[in-house]
C-alpha cells in the first residue's frame, strides 16, 4: 500500500456541487460508498460526503472490466475517490450522476460494521454512541450537528457586534465556583486542584478590564444525574457586563435568542426538514414570570413546590406546558442561588437572579454579581465557604470592580431546544455522563 493513496488526485466538487450544468465535465468527487447495485447492464453507487450525495453509474458496455470489479469489491462506508463525466440524467437522484474513469480505494470498510449508519437497521443509544464514528454520519446526525455550527456561528457575530471580546479563561482551577458537591478533583502536581464549574469568576474580574467579555468552552460538573438533560462535560455560553445589571444582561440574552432562532430557522431549513422539525421562533419582549408566581401557577396545575427549593424536572416541564415558549423565571430566593448573586434592595430574602426556560427545560441561568468585597465574604461564609480560598478574587473586588451582570447560556441544551432531541448525548459529539468516558 503507498503511504498516499491519494497521489495527485484532488476533490473538485462536493456531490451537491455536481449538477446538470457541469454535464460533459471531468470532476474529482470523494466520500463514502452507499448502496452498491448490479443491474445487468449497469452497475452503480451512492457515494456521500458531508453535504450529501450523489449517484455514480457504470454502464458495463462503457466502463473497463477493471474499473466493474473494482465496483464489486466495494463495502459500505468505504472512503473512495472518484473521478468521471457529469452526466444529465432524469432517471438519477437530483438527475445528474457520474459516469466513472477511475475509483481509487482510499480505506476499504471491514465488514459487518457494527451499526447501518443509514438507519434501516435501528439500534439503541448506546450502540449508537458505542458506535459514535459511524452514527455521526447518519443524516440526523449531520443535520444536528450543522444547526449546532450555525449557533455557534450566530452567538459569536451577535456577541462581536455587540462590543463583546471573547476570553479563555482556565479550565484548572484552584477551588469551587459553585459547590463542593459538584466537583472533580484532580492531582495537580503536588497539590490538589478541580476542573472548572464554571468561567463565573475570571469572567467577573475580567469586567474590569474589557468591560464586555464572553466565553464558550466546557465545564464539569460532578453530579451524578443520569438523565435525558444532563451530562458531566458541557460546553457553555457565557457572558459578563460591566456596568450592567440582571435586567441589561437579559435583554442581551432575550435578543441573542431571537436572533439565533431565526437564523438556524432560515439558514438551516434543509437540516431542519431531515429532522422533521418546524422551528418557531420566539417573539419579543421574552415574557418575566417571578418565582412566586411559578409557584402559584404550578399549585393550580395540581403541582406543589414548597416556597425556597429549586423547580424539581416535573415541575418545570409542568410549568413549560402551563406558559409555553420561551420564558424568563426571576426573583429567586437568594439561599438557593450561588454566593456571587446580588440580593435585591427591596426584599433581601430574593436574589437579582433569573433562569431562562424553553417549554420546560434551564437553558440558561444569570443575574446580577456582588461587587462588594464585604458583602461578598458574608455570603460566602453564608454558603459555608471559606473566603481565605477566594483571596485572589476578592482582590479584585478591593480593585474597584465595577457592578456587573452575567448569565451562562447551556449550548448542549440550546441545540436540543432547536433540534427537538429528546436526549442531549444525541447534541455531543462524545458525550460524557457519569457511565461513558469512551469514545
Amino acid at each position: 500500500m503507498k503511504l498516499d493513496e491519494l497521489g495527485n488526485l484532488r476533490r473538485t466538487h462536493l456531490s451537491t456541487e455536481v449538477t446538470a450544468q457541469l454535464a460533459g465535465k471531468e470532476i474529482v468527487a470523494m466520500g463514502r460508498v452507499g448502496d452498491v447495485r448490479d443491474l445487468g447492464g449497469i452497475k452503480f453507487f451512492i457515494l456521500s460526503d458531508i453535504s450529501g450525495s450523489i449517484q455514480v453509474t457504470a454502464p458495463k458496455a462503457k466502463v473497463g472490466k477493471k474499473l466493474l470489479t473494482k465496483i464489486d469489491g466495494l463495502t459500505q462506508e468505504s472512503a473512495v475517490a472518484v473521478r468521471g463525466k457529469v452526466v444529465a440524467a432524469k432517471q438519477a437522484p437530483r438527475g445528474v450522476e457520474i459516469f466513472p474513469s477511475e475509483i481509487r480505494v482510499l480505506n476499504l470498510a471491514s465488514v459487518p460494521l457494527p451499526l447501518d449508519p443509514r438507519g434501516r437497521v435501528k439500534a439503541n443509544l448506546d450502540t449508537r454512541l458505542d458506535a459514535r464514528a459511524l452514527d455521526l454520519r447518519r443524516p440526523e446526525s449531520l443535520a444536528i450537528f450543522k444547526i449546532r455550527h450555525q449557533v455557534l456561528q450566530s452567538v459569536r457575530n451577535h456577541l462581536v457586534s455587540r462590543g463583546f471580546i471573547e476570553v479563555n479563561t482556565p479550565k484548572i482551577v484552584a477551588t469551587a465556583t459553585e459547590s463542593g458537591a459538584a466537583l472533580f478533583p484532580i492531582s495537580y502536581f503536588e497539590r490538589e486542584a478541580f476542573l472548572s464549574q464554571s468561567p463565573q469568576l475570571y469572567k467577573e474580574v475580567l469586567t474590569g478590564c474589557f468591560d464586555r467579555v464572553f466565553e464558550i468552552g466546557p465545564i464539569f460538573r460532578a453530579e451524578e444525574h443520569d438523565t435525558p438533560r444532563h451530562l458531566n462535560e458541557a460546553i457553555s455560553i457565557d457572558i459578563e457586563v460591566a456596568y450592567a445589571a440582571a435586567e441589561d444582561v437579559m435583554k442581551i440574552l432575550e435578543d441573542l435568542i431571537v436572533e439565533v432562532f431565526s437564523d438556524v430557522k432560515r439558514k438551516c431549513a434543509e437540516e431542519l426538514k431531515t429532522l422533521n422539525h418546524k422551528l418557531e421562533v420566539p417573539k419579543k419582549p421574552l415574557q418575566r414570570v417571578t418565582y412566586d408566581e411559578a409557584l402559584e401557577k404550578l399549585e393550580r396545575g395540581g403541582v406543589k413546590v414548597p416556597w425556597g427549593e429549586d423547580l424539581p424536572t416535573p415541575a418545570g416541564k409542568k410549568l413549560g406546558e402551563l406558559i409555553g415558549g420561551a420564558y424568563f423565571v426571576v426573583d429567586w430566593p437568594l439561599k438557593i442561588k450561588p454566593f456571587y448573586t446580588m440580593p435585591k434592595e427591596d426584599n433581601p430574602k430574593l436574589a437579582q437572579a433569573f433562569d431562562l426556560m424553553h417549554k420546560g427545560i434551564e437553558l440558561a441561568s444569570g443575574g446580577t454579581r456582588v461587587h462588594q468585597e464585604a458583602l461578598l465574604v458574608k455570603q460566602l461564609k453564608q454558603k459555608g465557604l471559606n473566603p481565605q480560598n477566594f483571596e485572589s478574587h476578592l482582590q479584585s473586588h478591593r480593585a474597584g470592580l465595577p457592578p456587573h451582570a452575567g448569565w451562562g447560556l447551556g449550548l448542549d441544551r440550546l441545540t436540543m431546544t432547536l433540534t427537538a432531541i429528546e436526549n442531549i448525548r444525541e447534541c455531543v459529539l462524545f458525550p460524557r455522563d457519569r457511565k461513558r468516558l469512551t469514545p
